[in-house]
């Protein structure tokens, strides 16, 4: 049986590249996967951002590096895509 997204193992990683991934999607980078059509929703995208910083705040000490550093980095490219988008 072939391994499917529903197969992948929830972990912290997988966690935090799913909410970055809805907040691309509401930021316009990347087409919705259902109309293949982009659109942003600016403030889904900044409430998403900030769900993740909230997690970054609520984390700070209890994650490993390559933890700390996906989310660091996540949200450092989300922040910067979200100024450029409100231009």
């Amino acid at each position: 049986m072939a391994e499917t997204e529903r197969d992948l193992p929830v972990n912290f990683a997988t966690f935090v590249v799913s909410l970055a991934s809805s907040a691309m999607l509401h930021l316009g980078e990347v087409p919705d996967p259902t109309t293949n059509a982009r659109s942003t929703n600016l403030p889904l995208a900044k409430q998403t951002i900030d769900l993740l910083g909230v997690l970054q705040e609520k984390t700070k000490g209890n994650l490993d590096g390559e933890e700390r550093q996906l989310l660091e980095s996540v949200l450092s490219d989300l922040r910067v895509k979200y100024v450029a988008a409100r231009g």
